[in-house]
């Protein structure tokens, strides 16, 4: 066997890119867990831990169709952009809603204009592609 020492540093990694595959993976059957962010930290772990992983992720199906376009075009397609807006609209939505009940005002604000952000980044920043030339 050859010489794969492994530090502690790339079993973090390797642990968080996996972690975030499965989370990123259960998000594309539930809509409440956005696919893209946890895939891009997947491709990202698996970058730093190791080539094999990494390699074998970004031939995957998951990736090609999920997260391909946006690396290598920064486009996605509208229904991909409105399901991250969605989701991320309904789980900043709760947590705004909650706090406000009780009245924390601050992190409500903050919470606000990282949402706007977040819109303003997906609409003007991400190019939005048709579905054919995703494929």
């Amino acid at each position: 066997m050859n010489n794969r020492n492994f530090s502690p540093i790339k079993i973090f990694w390797i642990i968080l890119g996996f972690l975030c595959l499965a989370l990123g993976t259960i998000g594309v059957f539930l809509p409440v867990l956005p696919t893209v962010p946890f895939y891009l930290v997947t491709a990202f772990s698996f970058a730093k831990s190791s080539d094999r992983l990494h390699n074998w992720f970004i031939n995957t199906k998951l990736y090609k169709k999920n997260l391909e376009s946006f690396v290598e075009r920064k486009a996605m397609t509208l229904k991909t952009k409105l399901s991250i807006l969605i989701s991320v609209t309904l789980v900043m939505g709760l947590g705004f809603f909650m706090m406000a009940r009780k009245g924390i005002w601050i992190p409500c604000i903050i919470l606000a204009v990282v949402w706007l952000c977040h819109l303003l980044y997906f609409i003007f920043r991400v190019k939005t592609e048709s579905e054919e030339e995703d494929d």
